[in-house]
C-alpha cells in the first residue's frame, strides 16, 4: 500500500499519477466495524471493476482547524497506525488531506472535482452520514448529483453494537471506561498503543487514547518478543507501569506496542508516580 499526503502543492501532480479506482470516503479514525463495513464495501466495488481500492481521509481534524487551534481533538490512533490497519484490509492507496481553511471552504462541487473525479475515481463509498464541502453542505444522497453524474455511490447503513450505533465518539467513551470486552466487539480487533518505557514508566506516543484508571491485563510486544503481564494505567497523565518489577526494569528505554486484553481493577492499586 502507499500512503500519500496531500496538499496545495502536490494536489497537481497526484490527480495526473492516479488510476481509477474505487475510493472509501470518512475520517476514519479508529478504524472500527463501522469503517470497516465502508471500506470492505469498496473493495467489494473495486474487485468487481478491476481497479484500485484507494481510501481518502484527512488531517487534522477540522474541529481543530476551524477553531484555530483552541480546541483539541482526542483521536484514537496516529496516522502510521491508521496505515497499517488499512494495508491488513487490502487498500492499495491510502490518501491524507491536509485539512486547512482552504479545503474547507470548497463547494460540494469543487470537493469531488478536484480530490475524486480528477484522480479517477469511478464510484465512491461512504457512510450515511458523511458529508463533504463547505460546511458539509454536501451529502452521499447528493453525490451523484455533485458530480453531474459522473460518480456512482454506494451508501452505507450504520452499524451497531447493543442495539446503539458503533462511532468513534462512543469507542473513545468505552476506552475512557476501560470496557476492553466492549472495545474489542466494536473494534474487531484488540486495542493497541505504541510507545516508549522511559524512567520505569510507559509514555504512549501522540494520538493513542490510554483506557481507564485501574489494572489491566496486557500483552507486551518488543521487538520479536511477547510478555504476558499486568499494568497499572493513569491515563490522566497518560503513563502506566507495569507491575512486574523485573519486566519493567528489562524493559527501561525500550520501544513497545501494548495490546490491551482484560480490565482487572477500575481501581489503582498505589499510586506508582510516588514510588
Amino acid at each position: 500500500m502507499k500512503t500519500i499526503y496531500l496538499n496545495s502543492q502536490n494536489l497537481t501532480y497526484w490527480q495526473e499519477h492516479s488510476s481509477e479506482n474505487v475510493i472509501a470516503l470518512g475520517f476514519f479514525d479508529g478504524i472500527h466495524k463501522g469503517h470497516q463495513k465502508v471500506i470492505l464495501a469498496a473493495k467489494e466495488e473495486a474487485k468487481k471493476r478491476d481497479v484500485d481500492l484507494t481510501v481518502m481521509s484527512f488531517f487534522p481534524h477540522p474541529k481543530v482547524v476551524l477553531s484555530g487551534g483552541k480546541k483539541e481533538f482526542d483521536y484514537l490512533m496516529p496516522l502510521q497506525e491508521k496505515a497499517d490497519v488499512l494495508e491488513t484490509l487490502g487498500v492499495d492507496r491510502f490518501y491524507i488531506v491536509e485539512f486547512n481553511r482552504e479545503f474547507a471552504s470548497l463547494s460540494p462541487q469543487a470537493y469531488l472535482d478536484k480530490y475524486l473525479l480528477k484522480f479517477g475515481t469511478v464510484h465512491a463509498v461512504a457512510g450515511y452520514d458523511f458529508k463533504y464541502g463547505k460546511m458539509g453542505a454536501g451529502t452521499i444522497d447528493r453525490m451523484i448529483e455533485d458530480s453531474s453524474g459522473k460518480l456512482d455511490v454506494t451508501k452505507v447503513s450504520k452499524i451497531e453494537y447493543l442495539g446503539q450505533k458503533i462511532s468513534s465518539t462512543r469507542i473513545r467513551n468505552t476506552i475512557a471506561e476501560g470496557r476492553l470486552e466492549d472495545l474489542s466487539a466494536m473494534m474487531g480487533r484488540v486495542y493497541k498503543v505504541r510507545g516508549k518505557i522511559v524512567n520505569d514508566s510507559f509514555s504512549p506516543e501522540s494520538y493513542y487514547m490510554l483506557p481507564g484508571s485501574g489494572v489491566y491485563e496486557v500483552t507486551i510486544h518488543s521487538g520479536s518478543e511477547i510478555f504476558y503481564t499486568e499494568v497499572e494505567n493513569d491515563p490522566e497523565i497518560s503513563k502506566f507501569e507495569i507491575l512486574d518489577k523485573k519486566l519493567r526494569d528489562d524493559l527501561n528505554g525500550s520501544d513497545i506496542s501494548v495490546r490491551w486484553r482484560k480490565c482487572l481493577s477500575n481501581e489503582r492499586l498505589y499510586d506508582f508516580i510516588e514510588r
